[in-house]
């Protein structure tokens, strides 16, 4: 157990924020002890990681309780392709139903353990479940992920994805006809207050720009295609959610349930389809793209068809 006063300078921060920053853990590892209960203030068990904190409260971390480290096991992720590969980077095309890497509390595949498999060996940075891990993908997203082989790859595209120097692009259907049909949304995204595991445009959150121009409107709904000049948790599905256009498919943001039935989506309609950046190795730059799959495409057809 280690027990920290916080300092002034971290009043009114989270929980979660100051506990990784005076004990020197990782912020999964400090997930992790939060979910245990091993996170206290003067005292009390803390019990969300959203959780403000005051400057001079005694803060114990309890690391004991935490479960062993997440460990990597080989294992298929069905339907991942890989796109491009080098001795410094590997490009995969992750389809839905797969997890960037493994986590506390899913079960499913990984990018991570896919690689693994297959005998790619990737960077080592990073905690051991996230290793050569420089992007991620909600699980109910597809598309181009970069993940870093070379210990310098790891280090220059970290870097890259924090100076919002890489392009990526994502095409997304949305509910209605956005106005204007192109446009900045510029809104802070931080938890949603009522829901530990949802984000919502909140005061005080951190800085999200999200920029998008329509390819198709259609009359329940618009392809757009979006560029994100910050990389924010379900940045895309937030920013359009409080437009009051979620993305089709996606009942979390309130998205309307009877027309993903009809089109038969399961998730979110929402892809990223362009991925463009300097290689970390040869110092050119690169663009690799990725068609819809299956149920995207056939769900826009639908909404062509409707449009008729």
């Amino acid at each position: 157990m280690s027990v920290f006063l916080v300092p002034d300078a971290l009043e009114g921060e989270r929980i979660d924020v100051v506990a990784a920053r005076v004990s020197g853990y990782s912020r999964s590892k400090i997930d992790a002890i939060l979910q245990a209960g091993g996170i206290l203030v003067d005292g009390a068990t803390v019990a969300k990681g959203s959780t403000r904190v005051r400057a001079g409260v005694m803060l114990e971390v309890v690391d004991d309780l935490a479960p062993p480290p997440l460990t990597v096991q080989p294992r298929v992720a069905e339907g991942l392709h890989i796109v491009h590969e080098d001795r410094d980077i590997v490009v995969v095309d992750k389809p839905v139903g797969v997890a960037a890497h493994p986590s506390l509390g899913w079960d499913g595949p990984s990018v991570v353990e896919h690689l693994a498999h297959v005998g790619v060996r990737v960077a080592s940075g990073g905690a051991a479940e996230r290793q050569g891990i420089v992007q991620r993908l909600d699980v109910g997203t597809s598309g181009l992920m970069v993940v870093a082989k070379s210990e310098v790859a790891y280090s220059v595209l970290k870097q890259a994805f924090r100076d919002r120097v890489v392009d990526k692009t994502y095409h997304a259907l949305v509910q209605g006809l956005p106005d204007p049909l192109s446009g900045t949304i510029d809104a802070p995204i931080g938890r949603h207050p009522g829901h530990e595991w949802k984000m919502a445009v909140v005061d005080g959150g951190r800085h999200s720009i999200t920029h998008y121009d329509t390819l198709e409107a259609h009359r329940r709904a618009t392809l757009l295609t979006i560029n994100l000049e910050t990389g924010r948790t379900h940045q895309i599905r937030v920013h359009f959610a409080a437009m009051g256009h979620p993305c089709v498919g996606d009942p979390l943001y309130g998205a309307d349930p009877v027309l993903a039935e009809a089109l038969g989506l399961e998730r979110q309609w929402l892809h990223a389809v362009g991925l463009g950046f300097t290689h970390p190795g040869t110092g050119e730059y690169v663009e690799f793209g990725s068609s819809y799959p299956d149920d995207l495409s056939r769900a826009l057809q639908l909404i062509r068809d409707a449009s008729h």
